[in-house]
Formats: structure tokens, C-alpha cells, sequence
């Protein structure tokens, strides 16, 4: 039977605590061995997850008809010759992205890059959009009362609704 005042002796003594250390040290190494093995599958899993997604087409899809059609003034900015343009910008059509119609974009002269992989552009109702596939961007600074952003357009055939004009959805 041990007495009190014997626990409190042992714990006085080197060898406890050198014993305590040993098996806290024990602890923390099976912790970190298991958070290690839980950090490889989760990068395992996000490095399936990459690769399932570069086969996977990427899609633009109008999500919802706008309730108010909102049009600003915007000064847009060539990022090869920095020449400006003003033009109309529809803000918020429940598209998915930043968007320029082809036409403005060849009669403005902005200077187009092919994409790596072209974007399905789908209708509201799920059908494939007649203007086709997305094949281009546009790079562009964009200014609107003092502020200056750079942003990457899609560009497509936007129809009539622009008028030729800007089209801002993000």
C-alpha cells in the first residue's frame, strides 16, 4: 500500500521526471506521425482532385436572367499600347465572368490571346450557345471614377443586347 507521502517523494525524484519527459515525448511523436499521415492524404486527395479536373472542360453559363439592367461609363485601357477607350458596361447580367464582344474587340484593335483550352458557352435553358466556343482574352486595365483594375475578358459573341459594348458580370 503506498502512503502519501510516497508519491510525493517519487515525483521529487529525477528519475520521474525524466520518465514523464520520455512518455510526453512518445506522445507528441505519435500526434505528429498521425497528422503527418492525415496532411499526405489530404494532398494525395487534392492531387486526384487536380488531375480529374485537366481533363474536365471548363464552362460558361449564364446563370439567371438580370432584374435591372445596370449600364456605367468605363474608361478601358490597352495593356500593349495603353491607348484608352470609353465604352458602356453592363454590370451584373448573371453571367459568370468578365465578357467583350468580338466585334468591339476587332474594330477597338485590342490585342487577343488564345486560350489554352476553349470554353463551352451554354444557354439559361442548358442549350450550347449559337455564337460558339470561347477561344480568346483580352487583357485590359479598367478605370471607373479613379479606380484602376487589371482584368482578363473572355471574348465571345455577345449578340445584340450590348450593342457592340462591354459586358461586366463577375
Amino acid at each position: 500500500m503506498a502512503y502519501k507521502g510516497e508519491n510525493h517523494i517519487a515525483r521529487n525524484c529525477d528519475s520521474y521526471w525524466r520518465w514523464r519527459e520520455q512518455e510526453l515525448r512518445e506522445e507528441v511523436k505519435k500526434l505528429r506521425e498521425r497528422k503527418e499521415k492525415e496532411l499526405r492524404e489530404k494532398v494525395k486527395e487534392l492531387k486526384e482532385q487536380r488531375e480529374k479536373a485537366k481533363g474536365e472542360e471548363r464552362v460558361v453559363r449564364r446563370t439567371m436572367q438580370p432584374l435591372r439592367a445596370v449600364w456605367i461609363k468605363v474608361g478601358l485601357e490597352k495593356v500593349d499600347t495603353h491607348k484608352g477607350v470609353t465604352v458602356d458596361a453592363l454590370l451584373d447580367s448573371g453571367a459568370t465572368g468578365l465578357f467583350m464582344n468580338k466585334e468591339f474587340v476587332e474594330k477597338n484593335r485590342f490585342r487577343m490571346e488564345t486560350l489554352e483550352r476553349p470554353v463551352k458557352v451554354m444557354n439559361v435553358n442548358g442549350t450550347h450557345n449559337k455564337g460558339g466556343d470561347i477561344m480568346h482574352k483580352v487583357m485590359c486595365n479598367i478605370y471607373y471614377k479613379g479606380h484602376r483594375e487589371r482584368a482578363k475578358f473572355d471574348i465571345c459573341n455577345l449578340g445584340s443586347i450590348t450593342n457592340g459594348h462591354l459586358l461586366i458580370c463577375d
